[in-house]
């Protein structure tokens, strides 16, 4: 009987036991306590949006060239017997100087031929009228009225006449060609290449060499339609704002010239659909004066061009400019927010807003992941970041609140 009641009873008062026991442990177990959970804001950087006045600056590139360019020829045959020491490739030379000259024996000998005729017809013509003049007197001596033009040689007066303008007309071109036989320079200038070399026989035709002039150069800017729309071109009724600074790096070191707009070229280029305008620099190898550093022809130069003003327009940084012409900035209570704003002009670099901003906004400058119109953020730098966090913390949590109570009904 007792080995009966230790192994049928005793197994069921022991679980009775047990259950009993953590019954009253779970009695006397607390509920955990509850703690709000805080979700902290973003935290960006954002700049206040101040409203200016700007004028707008284009860019453009392009090579510096010559306004003036000549190719020397000759006009007349003969052997060069004089070349002046400074034409050569890179030579400057001043207007009228000597540059080539052709042996002038033979046009000194036609210039002397052609006097003596001259002289010749002059004395025939001189003879002609003493003929003339007998031959009136002739005619009054033996009959009264009008002498026929033969009578009083008139034909011959004028066949004399003739032979004289015919030998001036010689001379002339005799002359002509003997000055011919001295090339000189037809402005200031440089010497781009020559061709000519003393001794050398040269007949008409022959290219002596080539000159540039050094007095102005040219600059072609190539600009799109939309660039053309800030600018103020030279025949309009402004011309203050057509200014041009040209800058390059030559040796290391970055140098500026000024020039100033002249004109466009008027047509678009098939290519690239661009356009040209020109930009003119005075005396760029500064042989007048001193005060700006060498302009080389054929280097190649970055051009801003002064444009039209605009009134109270904002600056951004061109990536801040979302697609559709959006901006995301930081509202008066500190929620990020979409603004549709309309773009004056935009660059690669820059987008200049005219309207679609709020005067209390505040561009944001961070990159955020995905950002969501309404998030509330912190502004980095602005009050303290106690009192800062504090409120954007609560503005936070009201509203996740808000959103965990409309998704609980």
């Amino acid at each position: 009987m007792s080995s009966f009641f230790v192994k049928a009873i005793l197994p069921v008062i022991v679980i009775v036991v047990a259950i009993g026991a953590a019954v009253s442990l779970a009695k006397m177990r607390q509920p955990p306590q509850k703690n709000d959970e805080s979700r902290p804001a973003i935290l960006v950087e954002a700049a206040a949006i101040e409203p200016d006045n700007i004028i707008y600056q284009i860019k453009s590139q392009g090579m510096v060239s010559p306004k003036l360019e000549t190719s020397l020829i000759s006009e007349v045959n003969g052997r060069i017997v004089a070349v002046a020491e400074q034409f050569v490739a890179g030579g400057f030379f001043n207007q009228g100087d000597l540059l080539v000259r052709v042996e002038q024996s033979d046009y000194l000998t036609n210039v002397k031929a052609a006097q003596a005729a001259l002289a010749n017809a002059q004395a025939m013509l001189a003879e002609e009228k003493a003929r003339v003049k007998v031959a009136e007197e002739e005619w009054r001596s033996f009959t009264d009225g009008n002498a026929p033009a033969l009578g009083l040689r008139q034909p011959q007066l004028a066949s004399a006449l003739a032979s004289v303008q015919s030998a001036e007309a010689e001379l002339e071109r005799a002359k002509r060609d003997l000055a011919r036989t001295e090339i000189r320079a037809p402005y200031d200038g440089m010497v781009r290449s020559r061709a000519a070399n003393l001794g050398q026989f040269i007949s008409r035709g022959t290219v002596l060499g080539s000159i540039v002039g050094t007095d102005v150069a040219e600059v072609r800017l190539p600009l799109t339609d939309t660039d053309m729309a800030f600018l103020v071109m030279p025949d309009s009724a402004t011309t203050a704002n057509n200014q041009v600074i040209l800058s390059s790096t030559v040796a290391g070191e970055q140098l500026s010239w000024p020039a100033r707009l002249v004109r466009t070229e008027g047509m678009l280029d098939e290519r690239s659909r661009v356009i040209y305008v020109v930009a003119e620099v005075t005396d760029p190898y500064q042989r007048q004066s001193q005060d700006q550093p060498v302009l080389n022809f054929g280097r190649f130069v970055g051009a801003t061009i002064v444009g039209t003003q605009a009134k109270q327009v904002v600056k951004v940084a061109r990536h801040l400019l979302l697609p559709g012409d959006q901006v995301l900035v930081v509202d008066k209570d500190n929620m990020l927010q979409f603004r549709e704003v309309t773009v004056d002009r935009a660059t690669s670099e820059f987008a200049y807003i005219r309207s679609g901003l709020q005067p209390s906004d505040q561009l944001a400058l961070s990159a955020i992941s995905n950002p969501l119109a309404g998030t509330v953020v912190r502004i980095a730098g602005a009050e303290s970041i106690e009192q800062q966090t504090s409120e954007a913390t609560r503005l936070a949590d009201a509203a996740a609140a808000k959103t965990d109570t409309v998704q609980g009904q």
